[in-house]
């Protein structure tokens, strides 16, 4: 025979193992999803609080990530397809906003640090210069 304290206690256990779930889940899409130059959004940025989504900058593409409770959410673009890449710098957080030669919206890349922003706007533009070295030769 179950007691009101004893059922209180389940009742207990029970929301602490959902919650801890929810943590571990929360922690688990909050780490980088691939390996190499992955920026990750501050959690303390609007919209990035419990799942922060990250830029993956290769030498051939650019990736936004955006981590959802049940999948995620990818847009892929090739190096030779990014016309240009703006930082806007606020108080306390940069956006980076990357923009395509097809004229479709530009890939907006909120909450991140501004050494972070600085650093992608870099990357880009060295793997852009790599890209279009490498095509001229074989041309």
């Amino acid at each position: 025979m179950l007691t009101a304290t004893g059922l209180g206690g389940i009742v207990l256990a029970c929301v602490l193992a959902v919650l801890l779930l929810a943590a571990i889940l929360v922690w688990h899409k909050g780490r980088p999803f691939a390996t190499g130059h992955v920026f990750r959004a501050s959690r303390l940025s609007r919209g990035n609080r419990l799942l922060p989504v990250q830029v993956l900058i290769t030498p051939t593409s650019v990736v936004h990530y955006t981590p959802q409770w049940v999948g995620k959410l990818e847009h892929s673009m090739h190096m030779a397809h990014v016309a240009s890449v703006r930082i806007d710098t606020n108080m306390l957080f940069s956006d980076v906003f990357i923009e395509t030669t097809g004229g479709v919206n530009p890939i907006r890349c909120a909450g991140h640090r501004k050494k972070d922003a600085v650093r992608m706007k870099a990357l880009i533009e060295e793997y852009q210069t790599g890209y279009y070295r490498q095509s001229s030769h074989g041309a």
